[in-house]
């Protein structure tokens, strides 16, 4: 594997801060961190160029908060300005290391996404009988800190750009895992190892992709499985034979235990893809798909909330728009015509004498 070197002029030009600066920004202007960085917008980005040149950046605290989504996430937001490092970084090496990643791996990638796995998987189901559906427990609170870096390595040449990826990864909170032994560990080494890294972080979902990228490669070019796809921490095959996917599993349990990681104990099931799977949100079967029960709930009980606040004056109608089509370029991807007919004529948005109704 060639090592890409010659970053970190790039990485650091005030060019690539400001771009940095304008993408981390988005969607949060009106934020205090975001509006305070950009009143004084040229004089931060020179102090930040000259403190990572320097080599005296460090990244801040984290803003930890839990949000539910079928089950509590602890998210950990960033200061502004190490998001805007993070985005630098992210422009600078993402494109030559993406390039060496499977073409069936579909989290955070350009022209990839939820959409593009669950149309791969549709169409090998309609070819396949069975299905072996796989994830990773406690994935980001599991990834361990040195082999991240030892990967990292393997890829990186720069010496910079490495010291400025560790100390990215040396700033993370602490990771809530469940101590746990693997071969080779005496009684300490689950405290003595760091692992964790946050959700939600630009840096962190990219390190996602790299870590389990060796698994990757020898899921397709060891095992020969051509059939297999992965979304963060979704791993899914395919076969004719059940036997087949049983040593496939078991060759892919020990894989992760090389990386320090875990199969879910109640989420590694062989089945038949006419069953239908449960996939990123849709339950998808060989020539139809359906959008997830609790999807539809969810999004009936936001309908509501919306409304609510609407008539209140505390949500203005663009931003019910925008959640509105957000949903609905989701659920439009499966058989959920009468779904959205059902949703949308329980919605009424009224303030004042003015009356406007969601449309599906």
């Amino acid at each position: 594997m060639t090592r890409i070197d010659g970053l970190w002029g790039p990485l650091t030009s005030f060019e690539n801060l400001l771009r940095a600066y304008r993408r981390a920004r988005r969607g949060k202007r009106k934020r205090p961190g975001v509006a305070e960085f950009g009143l004084n917008l040229e004089r931060e980005l020179l102090s930040l160029q000259r403190a990572l040149r320097d080599g005296t950046y460090q990244p801040g605290d984290y803003r930890l908060f839990t949000i539910y989504e079928r089950k509590p996430r602890v998210i950990a937001a960033a200061p502004f300005c190490d998001r805007v490092v993070h985005h630098a970084v992210m422009h600078c090496i993402e494109p030559s290391l993406d390039r060496t990643f499977i073409s069936d791996s579909y989290a955070c990638r350009t022209g990839k996404g939820v959409h593009a796995a669950v149309d791969r998987y549709q169409a090998w189901a309609q070819t396949y009988r069975y299905v072996l559906k796989m994830d990773v427990r406690q994935y980001f609170p599991s990834i361990d800190h040195d082999l991240l870096r030892e990967k990292l390595r393997r890829r990186i040449k720069d010496a910079r750009v490495v010291d400025l990826l560790d100390r990215l990864i040396d700033g993370s909170p602490r990771g809530t895992s469940d101590p746990c032994y693997f071969p080779g560990d005496d009684l300490f080494t689950p405290l003595e190892r760091r692992a964790g890294i946050p959700i939600g972080n630009l840096t962190s979902q990219f390190f996602a992709n790299l870590y389990l990228d060796d698994l990757d490669h020898a899921i397709k070019q060891d095992l020969k499985v051509r059939p297999y796809l992965r979304y963060v921490d979704d791993m899914v095959a395919l076969d004719h034979d059940k036997a087949r996917l049983a040593e496939i599993r078991e060759s892919v349990r020990e894989r992760l235990a090389a990386d320090r990681l875990r199969l879910h104990p109640s989420k590694a099931h062989i089945s038949p893809v006419a069953d239908g799977l449960n996939l990123l949100g849709y339950v998808v079967y060989p020539a139809r798909r359906r959008l997830r029960s609790d999807n539809g709930h969810r999004f009936a009980r936001k309908l509501r909330r919306m409304a609510e606040a609407y008539r209140a004056e505390r949500l203005e109608w663009a931003k019910v728009v925008a959640a509105t089509q957000s949903w609905i370029g989701h659920a439009q991807h499966a058989d959920t015509e009468g779904l959205r007919r059902v949703i949308f004529s329980q919605a009424v948005f009224r303030r004042g004498t003015g009356q406007e109704t969601a449309s599906a």
